[in-house]
């Protein structure tokens, strides 16, 4: 498809998604949502993507947040569709069934941040910086953030970020657990293609599945969830990837999984 606010591109099994408005640090208009959601579609869709990576152009922003002259325009009900339309962008991130990975190469705010806590697993430039500063707006975040920021780092980080709005460095979000890797500016996408290529040396039903435990026991009773885990691991057993998996083991060969 034909996209004017971001660009989509398939290489080597890792779909990139970038987003593209570098004028205005990557900020979250209408229609880049909108195309999100339709990319995001596409490499669902795409038999030839394993891994998506989800970035923004330039070095200076991932995303900054909503786009405060369209923000400003919204009533009350048109917030409720401009918040259910950006959760409907995030749950569709998070439930693409392929692993996505935030490369943070900068400020990560508002709906920013809430797209990449929506990622499988987040790599951040040293010099990124994210937060969740909409109460300094008078507003709270809409897209997820208030859910998702505290089952990343816990009630209590997630209020202290929430309630005074503040940005934290990489390093401080790696120490909460809201990034999952910090890496020099200039390897951000090296590091993150590395890591892209390290999941797609994996069982993709396996990765499917894994990602569907942890989505999906996080909200479950301890007993409920383990339930679901051992349901999920007596599909993983039922494929071929599995026995591949497993003679390929005992061969001491590399695996070759075909996703089936």
């Amino acid at each position: 498809m034909a996209y004017e606010t971001i660009t989509y591109a398939v290489e080597d099994g890792i779909g990139t998604i970038t987003l593209n408005r570098p004028k205005v640090l990557n900020a979250l208009n209408i229609q880049l949502v909108k195309e999100l959601i339709e990319a995001v579609a596409e490499a669902r869709e795409d038999t030839n993507v394993q891994v998506v990576v989800l970035t923004g152009a330039g070095d200076k922003a991932f995303a900054a947040g909503a786009d405060i002259a369209e923000l400003a325009k919204l009533d009350p009900l048109e917030a409720v569709t401009f918040a259910r339309r950006g959760q409907r962008l995030t749950r569709d991130l998070e439930r693409l069934g392929k692993p996505v990975i935030a490369a943070v190469n900068g400020f990560a705010l508002g709906g920013g941040c809430e797209l990449a806590m929506a990622c499988t697993l987040r790599v951040a430039a040293e010099t990124a910086k994210l937060g969740q500063p909409e109460v300094n707006l008078g507003i709270i975040p809409g897209y997820g953030g208030t859910q998702r920021l505290t089952r990343l780092v816990g009630k209590g980080r997630a209020l202290d970020l929430v309630l005074t709005g503040r940005m934290v460095s990489a390093q401080e979000a790696l120490e909460m657990g809201l990034v999952n890797r910090v890496v020099p500016g200039d390897r951000l996408l090296e590091e993150t293609r590395k890591l892209a290529h390290t999941l797609m040396e994996k069982g993709p039903l396996a990765l499917r599945l894994a990602m569907e435990a942890v989505h999906d026991g996080q909200t479950l009773n301890l007993d409920d969830a383990l339930n679901l885990e051992a349901l999920l691991f007596a599909v993983s057993a039922a494929t071929e990837d599995m026995r591949e998996g497993l003679t390929a083991f005992l061969e001491k060969r590399k695996a070759s999984f075909q996703g089936k």
